[in-house]
């Protein structure tokens, strides 16, 4: 505070001093900072970018998953395998069935997978071309005498909507059979319920989460800072 003594006139630039109020100075050491490259910022942008969309496509990818996984775990009664018409199975397309069939040895295919010790078998119902069971050997239970179960419960789905597991399923028994399976045909895979497939949800819910997190580092790239 200026304090002027009585009977004396206070000089103009005085008057001015007091009268202004005090500003925030402006740093001339960050003035002079160069501006941040514009190249490496258009980089980070694009490769934000990039992952974002791809994890957007990840998640999209599994929503057959997700969606049977929400779906009811009481099986629908689907009756015989052989003698079930194309209008009853896309009814029951993604959802948890129970079915009875007679399963062709000829024609299908054995796999493994790694780091598990049962083994696996795919099988055509008997006496159709377009209706598949992917069945889970226990370990010990494969030999020569080993016959595929007549009642199964599981998830049935197209070849071309199968889980991440049975991606390349349809082309691998091509290749050993020699076979065209069309993406249409139909796959039912025995013993999956919806309770196994919970990590379809926790795996989508990550990919959308990381896709946020990206979006939102984008506008922080590219928003004008005032």
């Amino acid at each position: 505070m200026l304090v002027v003594p009585r009977g004396t006139t206070p000089l103009p630039s005085a008057l001015a001093l007091a009268a202004r109020e005090p500003e925030d100075e402006i740093d001339p050491e960050l003035v002079s900072l160069p501006n941040p490259p514009r190249g490496g910022r258009t980089l980070a942008v694009l490769i934000l970018g990039v992952a974002a969309v791809a994890a957007v496509g990840m998640a999209v990818l599994l929503r057959h998953d997700v969606a049977y996984a929400l779906a009811s775990a009481s099986p629908t009664p689907l009756g015989e395998l052989r003698t079930a018409t194309e209008a009853a199975l896309a009814s029951n397309e993604n959802r948890y069935v129970r079915a009875e069939g007679m399963l062709g040895a000829a024609g299908g295919i054995r796999y493994e997978r790694p780091f598990v010790d049962d083994t696996f078998r795919t099988l055509p119902v008997a006496g159709r071309t377009n209706v598949w069971v992917d069945l889970r050997v226990p370990e010990g239970q494969e030999s020569g005498r080993w016959e595929p179960p007549r009642s199964l419960t599981g998830r049935l789905v197209r070849f071309d909507a199968a889980g991440p597991r049975h991606r390349a399923l349809a082309m691998a028994i091509e290749r050993a059979t020699h076979v065209p399976v069309p993406g249409s045909a139909w796959l039912l895979v025995d013993g999956e319920g919806p309770d196994s497939m919970r990590w379809a949800i926790i795996l989508a819910g990550l990919f959308i989460g990381f896709a946020v997190w990206n979006g939102a580092a984008i506008v922080k790239i590219v928003r004008r800072i005032e």
